[in-house]
């Protein structure tokens, strides 16, 4: 089961979105500068996948199924995407074992678009994650999405961070969102299996995203973990004392979500206080890439065993 973005053939939501999208594109209005925000994990990269599919292969022996919202698997940018030579669309994101989407990303990205294109369609540059970019990531990339050559668009996904005005001003910002009964109904169409029966309910937050869900259960798959007898203590002790988070950003972002999921389960009027601090800490480690160890073994020692 490979649920990343770039495999995924089926669109499951927004659907309204994208026709609005494909329409301005029709209309030759479609922004060079598109902002999508929303929740991290609820498909706002398989949604830019699908629309510059949709765009790239109009004139393709097999066309996006823009009826049923899908990619044929024998597509040719499809294929192309998967094994990274589609030469209209770069995806930028920060890289593992980083912390931020680092200058030299954006350096080399500038000058993939001065190069002459191989082609005469548009290309697309998706930048996922946009509140990793530093600062200095942010001033190169201003320069040249200031004004952008012609057939360049620009999809920057947000997660409902803050971002800085300078960037985000510059965007068409389209928020997305899924209800929670959304997001249920559509990981059960991802996995093809009833939630109760193969995950304990103890691990499921109200605001788990699909994008969530599959990285819990990919993390769990590839470490023998029974989601149904594990509780949410033990996972999380075993992820910390394992210093299974240094393996890669996909279970760091696991490790932060299930921290918020046991302080929203276990507040007590006591201690609000001891709460705010953690969900403090856990704000500025995020937003300063600070070393996630010491907030992990105080968290541990603290709440967690104490």
């Amino acid at each position: 089961m490979n649920l990343e973005p770039i495999n995924q053939t089926k669109l499951y939501a927004f659907f309204e979105e994208f026709n609005q999208l494909i329409k301005l594109h029709k209309e030759k209005k479609l922004p060079n500068k598109i902002l999508l925000s929303g929740p991290k994990g609820i498909g706002k990269c398989t949604f830019a996948y699908h629309l510059t599919n949709h765009i790239l292969s109009y004139d393709d022996e097999f066309p996006y199924d823009l009826k049923n919202f899908r990619i044929d698997e024998k597509n040719r940018y499809y294929k192309l995407n998967l094994n990274g030579s589609n030469p209209n669309v770069i995806l930028i994101d920060i890289e593992n074992g980083k912390k931020n989407i680092e200058i030299n990303q954006i350096r080399n990205l500038i000058n993939n678009l001065n190069k002459s294109s191989f082609n005469s369609k548009e290309r697309f540059v998706l930048i996922d994650n946009i509140e990793y970019l530093n600062l200095n990531s942010i001033n190169a990339l201003l320069k040249v999405i200031e004004e952008p050559n012609p057939g360049i668009h620009f999809i920057l996904i947000d997660n409902n961070k803050n971002i800085l005005p300078t960037l985000t001003s510059r965007c068409i910002k389209f928020n997305l969102f899924l209800s929670h009964s959304e997001s249920l109904s559509i990981c059960e169409k991802l996995i093809s299996k009833d939630f109760q029966e193969i995950i304990n309910n103890e691990l499921l937050d109200y605001y788990f995203t699909p994008g969530k869900v599959y990285n819990l259960f990919k993390f769990a798959n590839e470490n023998k973990i029974d989601l149904v007898e594990i509780n949410l203590k033990e996972l999380m002790n075993m992820i910390i004392n394992e210093n299974l988070y240094k393996k890669d950003n996909t279970i760091k972002y696991l490790i932060y979500d299930l921290i918020e999921l046991f302080l929203s389960k276990n507040i007590l009027p006591k201690s609000y206080n001891f709460f705010d601090y953690f969900k403090n800490e856990i704000n500025k480690t995020k937003k300063f890439n600070l070393d996630e160890e010491s907030l992990f073994i105080k968290f541990k020692s603290k709440l967690l065993n104490g």
